[in-house]
């Protein structure tokens, strides 16, 4: 699934080509999403200047002056240029076209979504799929007392914690247990049995682990693409643990183990993560 750098990526991607531009036309080919795509959006965006491209969480945002696109790339999808004659492939869902760039949204499992929220309704960050999210993990907020803070009392196990993105967004499955290898912290551990000490080193490892992988562009997942049609090198330059299960660990050279964390699948070094 992209996770927050490959949603950071993209939205740095059709940012420098949508911004302040009019959105000559906005096709649906398949409506049936994760959510029906409502059948107004196009009359609504047609004609309309493309005010910024935003991310919350994992969630893009397309604002206009009336209001925002919502869109989630789903399990597999991605929203990539291409040039104006290209011919739509299999599970292109979607299509934005400006006067010099166009978008499409390739989707095969259809779990992504459109939708529209109106200014007349509140500000986007009160939409419902907005509201419940954590701090976003490059805010300034998001100190390591304030990750040590929002640990207290929760007795669920700390990958699971990471993954709800409730204290802090976009610390997806790869990236969470990339980040508590490097902070030496078993994923099984509750929260609340994280010191302070170790907070502050698990703040350390999530802004690690996600401006590396910003830097690399993503991670090379089977089906991602960035906004250019190509995949990132996260993998390939920095994992240590995810995937790599049965392979000698970086530090102590022993396997990699995996299990499952709700219905995930969790890698991790059992001598150097220790509980």
């Amino acid at each position: 699934m992209p996770e927050l750098p490959e949603v950071e990526t993209t939205r740095r991607g059709i940012a420098t080509l949508m911004t302040s531009e009019i959105l000559q036309e906005f096709r649906i080919h398949e409506k049936r999403l994760r959510w029906p795509v409502p059948d107004e959006i196009n009359t609504l965006v047609r004609n309309r200047r493309v005010i910024a491209c935003d991310r919350r969480g994992k969630y893009l945002l397309i604002h206009f002056e009336h209001g925002t696109q919502i869109i989630h790339l789903g399990m597999s999808g991605s929203l990539r240029s291409v040039p104006l004659n290209e011919p739509r492939r299999k599970h292109d869902h979607a299509e934005w076209i400006f006067a010099k760039a166009r978008f499409l949204l390739h989707d095969p499992r259809r779990f992504g979504a459109i939708l529209w929220h109106d200014n007349r309704h509140g500000p986007i960050n009160a939409h419902p799929l907005l509201a419940h999210l954590g701090i976003e993990p490059f805010h300034p907020d998001f100190t390591p007392a304030y990750l040590y803070t929002h640990l207290q009392g929760r007795q669920q196990a700390i990958k699971q914690i990471l993954l709800a993105g409730k204290i802090v967004v976009g610390v997806g499955n790869i990236y969470a247990c990339e980040s508590l290898f490097l902070a030496g912290i078993h994923p099984e551990l509750p929260g609340a049995a994280i010191s302070k000490h170790r907070a502050h080193k698990l703040h350390a490892a999530i802004l690690q682990t996600l401006k590396a992988a910003l830097e690399a562009g993503g991670s090379t997942l089977r089906d991602y693409v960035n906004a250019s049609g190509g995949p990132g090198a996260y993998f390939e330059l920095h994992a240590h643990v995810y995937e790599r299960e049965g392979q000698a660990c970086h530090r102590c050279l022993r396997p990699i183990k995996r299990m499952t964390q709700g219905q995930r699948s969790t890698y991790y070094c059992s001598s150097c993560q220790r509980r």
